[in-house]
């Protein structure tokens, strides 16, 4: 077992560490090393100075956005006054785990710096909830759809676009693996019926969806035109549950250069509201498929 998964199993939920890359042992690490920080009333200042960094790299270091040197770790933990050696060895091997690169980095090429984050917490994510404006989720994109997406990016392909499908199909395996995580995806109507291609790869789109709507773990709701205005109006919005009940839920706003995570208790808690309101004023689950027939006969 590993360690990653040994932590995170006393927080409560399983977590493969083979699977997961790096992303969420930097997210344990960093919590537990924010607690013995404030534990002991040192400022984020103190503690930089300790590892010859700043204030900012802390925040970093707790929030799981990088990676740990080894060294660093051993020098707060020996701050923090922890001599317990099991918790000092638990610890040292997250922080190993923090930089083993997750099976994407084979993408290197067409992977972002941004979105490395996105990827590790996406693939050991628990639940996924997601709402989106302009285009099917990525998660439930067919290789056509997710295609003809790709080639409106306004950036150079430079060869790269048969790579990014590849990546998205890629990531789409954690919905057929065993213990896939709950993907509950609210899907705007103008999504659904915007052409992006034939009308024939359009039907597989929807047909795809159709037929991933009947899994158990995956809910899909429609919010319909007649909805009107709601508190997402503004972009889209995935809210990612990693495993352990320590850990709290990442928001991750999706630009056309980037990616934004909102990491202030009160944003995070502002964001689930958004996502809850979404949910009430879309269609129920149960109206999905209906839904999704209807269109498919008048394509």
């Amino acid at each position: 077992m590993g360690v990653t998964r040994a932590v995170s199993e006393r927080a409560g939920a399983p977590l493969d560490d083979r699977r997961s890359g790096p992303t969420v042992p930097r997210m344990i690490l960093g919590a537990r090393l924010r607690t013995l920080r404030e534990a002991r009333r040192i400022t984020g200042a103190e503690a930089g100075e300790v590892i010859r960094a700043s204030h900012s790299k802390i925040s970093r270091l707790e929030m799981g956005r990088t990676g740990f040197k080894l060294r660093d770790v051993d020098d707060l933990l020996t701050l923090y006054g922890v001599t317990d050696s099991a918790e000092r060895a638990t610890l040292l091997a997250l922080a190993r785990q923090s930089n083993t690169p997750g099976w994407w980095h084979a993408y290197h090429d067409v992977v972002p710096n941004w979105l490395n984050v996105f990827l590790g917490l996406e693939q050991a994510a628990v639940v996924i909830r997601t709402y989106e404006q302009q285009f099917i989720p990525g998660l439930l994109q067919t290789e056509g759809y997710s295609r003809a997406v790709h080639r409106l990016t306004p950036e150079p392909q430079d060869g790269l676009l048969e790579r990014r499908v590849e990546l998205r199909m890629a990531r789409q395996r954690i919905l057929h693996r065993p213990g896939p995580p709950h993907l509950w995806a609210v899907i705007d109507e103008a999504a659904l019926r915007r052409s992006m291609g034939s009308a024939a790869m359009m039907r597989e789109q929807l047909g795809h969806l159709l037929e991933i709507s009947r899994l158990a773990h995956v809910s899909i709701q429609v919010l319909p035109f007649s909805a009107g205005g709601h508190a997402a109006v503004g972009g889209p919005v995935t809210v990612l549950r990693p495993p352990g009940a320590e850990l709290p839920d990442v928001v991750y706003l999706e630009q056309l250069t980037g990616g934004v995570y909102p990491d202030k208790p009160a944003e995070i808690e502002l964001y689930r509201h958004v996502m809850n309101q979404v949910v009430l004023r879309a269609e129920p689950p149960t109206a999905t498929a209906a839904f999704l027939e209807r269109l498919l006969r008048e394509g």
